[in-house]
């Protein structure tokens, strides 16, 4: 991400966060409605925390199926996939017992189901289906679906600025904690710079062949 694009993410980012703060002091009742219908929870860590993006896969407006910011423990996220489709590195979490995850947590209608499994790539074994325990509001919803990198990169890929703004987007509309963004975005810049550095490294060692 350019210095431009970085200085436009933190405005957008703050104005963002003055929004979601009004949203809070004005709403009096949750958001969250139970579906009359067969349901399944999905903890989503990427791209799917963001309702609007998750729209174009599903077909409807998920937004009253979020249930709020949830917390996965004894996990750690790393960009260990690569889209193809979007051409950059993509979130995955691993296992580790000192971390932990926060992300968004929905009650989906089951209906939803396959869709989000060809969203992930699961027939193409780029992602796969994990069940997980997560935390809300003190509470532990059991036997929640995640999804999990198959075939894990050996070393971190950065996402391109699209991926970084819809995660962040996801973040900071469904109320994950301002200090977990900030740690989302420097990690995603931080890999986006140490990408640029290393690129422009090899190409001052780069050295074309003498015209023989």
């Amino acid at each position: 991400m350019t210095t431009k694009s970085w200085k436009t993410t933190i405005i957008w980012y703050r104005i963002l966060s003055k929004e979601k703060k009004l949203q809070e002091s004005q709403q009096k009742a949750p958001i969250h409605k139970i579906p009359k219908e067969p349901t399944f929870y999905y903890f989503a860590y990427g791209s799917c925390m963001c309702p609007v993006d998750l729209k174009r896969s599903l077909g409807e407006n998920v937004h009253p199926y979020v249930i709020g910011h949830g917390i996965l423990k004894e996990y750690r996220l790393r960009f260990y996939g690569y889209s193809h489709l979007r051409k950059c590195g993509v979130l995955d979490v691993v296992q580790d017992t000192a971390s932990l995850v926060r992300g968004v947590l929905y009650e989906l209608p089951w209906r939803f189901s396959e869709n989000l499994d060809k969203r992930e790539g699961v027939c193409q074994e780029f992602y796969r289906r994990e069940m997980v325990n997560i935390q809300h509001e003190g509470e532990i919803y059991k036997n929640v679906r995640t999804y999990v990198v198959v075939n894990k990169l050996l070393e971190e890929i950065p996402p391109n600025d699209w991926y970084f703004n819809v995660v962040l987007r996801g973040a900071i509309t469904c109320g994950l904690p301002e200090e977990y963004c900030w740690h989302l975005f420097d990690k995603m810049h931080g890999l986006q710079q140490k990408s640029h550095q290393t690129s422009n490294i090899n190409k001052k060692n780069f050295k074309k062949p003498r015209n023989s």
